[in-house]
């Protein structure tokens, strides 16, 4: 037994010093608009569309939903092939009269597409989860 988790830490450790040795996302490699769909629900029905402007320094990412003003972005961390972000407080689009208080948003970037998560929380209470997807415009 001993042996065993002898080898396990040994092998996560390798696992984990490839990882970083690799590297992860670069801001710099995600750096451009992105045209996105937001989905929810089991048919994942698109509720909205949006563009992120994303920076290389990831200083000045905006997000632009229909019909309103950029609201910031703010880079919260990159790892692997993701980005974690956070917009917020800004109207809702899906609840009229309510505020989003906090946007994080999850995409996992490769080349010139993004899939990911969404999770609205309202300053109602209510929470959402959602999928969205991206394109990089050329």
């Amino acid at each position: 037994m001993r042996r065993a988790l002898i080898l396990s830490t040994v092998a996560l450790f390798t696992s984990a010093l490839s990882a970083l040795a690799q590297g992860g996302i670069k801001l710099s490699d995600v750096a451009g608009t992105w045209v996105s769909q937001s989905m929810i629900g089991p048919k994942d029905s698109v509720v909205t569309r949006s563009i992120l402007r994303a920076t290389a320094d990831g200083k000045s990412w905006t997000l632009k939903l229909p019909g309103r003003d950029p609201v910031p972005v703010r880079v919260v961390t990159t790892g692997g092939d993701s980005v974690v972000t956070e917009a917020g407080p800004f109207p809702s689009v899906l609840r009229p009269g309510e505020t989003v208080k906090l946007l994080r948003s999850v995409g996992h970037y490769k080349g010139d597409t993004m899939t990911g998560t969404f999770e609205p929380h309202y300053a109602s209470g209510a929470t959402l989860r959602g999928k969205t997807t991206a394109t990089r415009k050329k």
